[in-house]
């Protein structure tokens, strides 16, 4: 399991300079500007906001290269992907997990290497699945 992630309720906001960030790596201030000024109308000061928000929920981190700023990610892309992800489903009948996830990947793109190695995680899954999952929302009553 990954380390607690100290803040991932972010903005849609910040989910887009986050992934700036994660694919530029250590990168300048002005180069998430000019990233984000081509894919939205944002002012630079609302950038530099979105910025600092995410240096205070310990996501970025800054260090001076001159006189500019270098932001560097705190987390990967999939360790922030998975903590969201783990910890929405936490809030789902355990009962109805899987099918949300066959859902799910009715409408995401996959490679052929992605499913691969799906099929093979699964393939250890089935070992120890149980032939149904329980409910875990109420104790004396099944969904």
């Amino acid at each position: 399991m990954t380390e607690k992630i100290k803040e991932h309720n972010i903005s849609e906001a910040e989910w887009e300079v986050m992934r700036i960030v994660w694919t530029l790596g250590a990168t300048h201030t002005g180069d998430i500007i000019k990233q984000l000024q081509a894919k939205k109308d944002w002012s630079e000061s609302t950038i530099k906001t979105l910025m600092g928000r995410l240096v205070k929920k310990g996501l970025l981190k800054t260090r001076k290269d001159g006189r500019r700023f270098v932001y560097t990610a705190t987390v990967t892309e999939n360790q922030m992907m998975v903590q969201v992800t783990t910890e929405m489903m936490s809030h789902m009948c355990d009962m109805h997990k899987g099918q949300m996830l066959i859902e799910i990947l009715h409408g995401i793109p996959l490679s052929q290497d992605d499913i691969a190695i799906m099929e093979q995680e699964l393939a250890q899954k089935a070992k120890t699945a149980p032939k149904m999952v329980d409910c875990n929302c109420l104790s004396v009553h099944d969904c």
